[in-house]
């Protein structure tokens, strides 16, 4: 029976709830990584420079197979891509429960886990960008609450589970139940309205909300010809060097400071909570604005939450600086793929949107392990906080000279 315009419109939905889950479970078990770093350094003896180079080697596969991924996704779509890197993720995680010896947490967070977290962002954004138009910041706010959603529930519910159970059978439940969640949802994606079937070709959902034809888009050669894609990505590496620092460390920063266990994970969660607000606020400000405006006041706001962090030291000023920074980091988050569109078309947004995703997430694996090598050597997070204002500093800079394609 051919599906008509009703039934299309339908469906969209029903990839928007599946982008919003795949980024809620595949974000939320990456940020989860901060909560088990005193385990593993209370049974193992590692220093935090050891244990967050498994994290950044993870974050930077995501973002190297991302480009592979964006890629075969633009040409043959998101299920199989999504089911293969599911199972990859959850075998990583269910690794760590035999994990004994340095080289095996590189191998099996830093490399499996990595490889299985290549398509949580590319697959849910591109897959929005191109089911969606006229609310595509709208719908990859929504999409991007998720995020916040997976940030909040699965550090508290990982706190709750080594409490419970141990570090070890923490990363076997959590593993498990994500990778079998991610491949049943994989099954219903579609890479965009069209590979719905459909008697005629008018029959598309209703086209204010949904892909625009892509007569538009710059070609893939043409847009790796611009100025402006390479700014994008140095904006994106500087801007991930940042959140991704604060996002693996902030839990250990708050041990420092005498929190108990699950006072620190609550900042992180936090972050997830009000992150949520951001990415939904800035969703419906970049439909209105554009998504180079909504990421410049979120450097603002990010700037502000740096400055206050490096004089924050009781719980109530650390959780100040959590809303103030979850409003920052979901916009910033939230505005990166709606510009790669706006600016680019959607043609081969799922390549495009792979080589920014790429430069963010090396920035975003340098960033952690460059901060747990000073801390090593200085016994103090301050001197990284410094670095981080100054690269969201450079970061800002480089946006605010960023112009639009000239001849789109």
């Amino acid at each position: 029976m051919p599906i008509r315009a009703p039934r299309r419109y339908g469906y969209a939905h029903l990839i928007a709830a599946i982008c919003f889950s795949i980024q809620a479970l595949g974000v939320g078990t990456f940020i989860a990584f901060g909560v088990f770093f005193n385990p593993l350094m209370e049974e193992f003896g590692w220093s935090r420079a050891a244990i967050s180079g498994a994290s950044s080697l993870a974050f930077f596969l995501m973002g190297l197979f991302g480009v592979i991924v964006g890629r075969v996704n633009d040409r043959f779509g998101p299920r199989q891509i999504m089911t293969v890197t599911a199972i990859l993720l959850g075998l990583g995680c269910v690794l760590m429960a035999r994990l004994s010896s340095l080289w095996e947490l590189y191998l099996f967070y830093g490399i499996i886990f990595g490889m299985g977290l290549s398509s949580i962002d590319v697959i849910a954004l591109t897959t929005i960008a191109r089911w969606f138009s006229h609310r595509r910041g709208f719908m990859t706010g929504i999409v991007k609450v998720g995020t916040g959603a997976g940030q909040f529930v699965i550090p508290l519910s990982a706190s709750g589970l080594i409490f419970l159970y141990g570090w070890r059978w923490s990363f076997v439940l959590i593993g498990t139940s994500v990778a079998l969640i991610l491949v049943l949802m994989a099954q219903f994606l579609r890479r965009d309205p069209d590979a719905l079937p459909s008697n005629r070709p008018s029959e598309t959902v209703d086209c204010r909300r949904t892909a625009p034809a892509t007569d538009s888009s710059l070609t893939l050669s043409r847009a790796l010809r611009t100025v402006q894609l390479w700014t994008i990505c140095l904006v994106n590496l500087c801007l991930v060097f940042c959140l991704m620092i604060i996002m693996l460390h902030i839990v250990p920063h708050a041990r420092d400071l005498g929190f108990p266990a699950m006072q620190a994970a609550g900042v992180l969660s936090i972050i997830g909570a009000v992150s949520m607000l951001g990415r939904f606020v800035s969703g419906l400000i970049i439909d209105r604005l554009g998504s180079k405006a909504v990421m410049g006041g979120c450097f603002v706001l990010l700037l502000i939450g740096l400055g206050w962090l490096q004089f924050a030291h009781q719980p109530w000023m650390l959780y100040l600086f959590a809303v103030i920074y979850g409003l920052a980091h979901g916009g910033c988050f939230t505005a990166i793929s709606p510009l790669v569109a706006e600016w680019f078309g959607i043609q081969s947004h799922g390549t495009l949107f792979g080589i920014v995703v790429c430069f963010g997430t090396t920035g975003g694996s340098v960033g952690p392990l460059l901060a747990g090598h000073l801390f090593d050597l200085t016994g103090s997070y301050q001197p990284t906080f410094r670095i981080v204002t100054v690269m969201a500093l450079v970061a800002w800079g480089m946006l605010l000279f960023l112009r639009p394609v000239k001849n789109r």
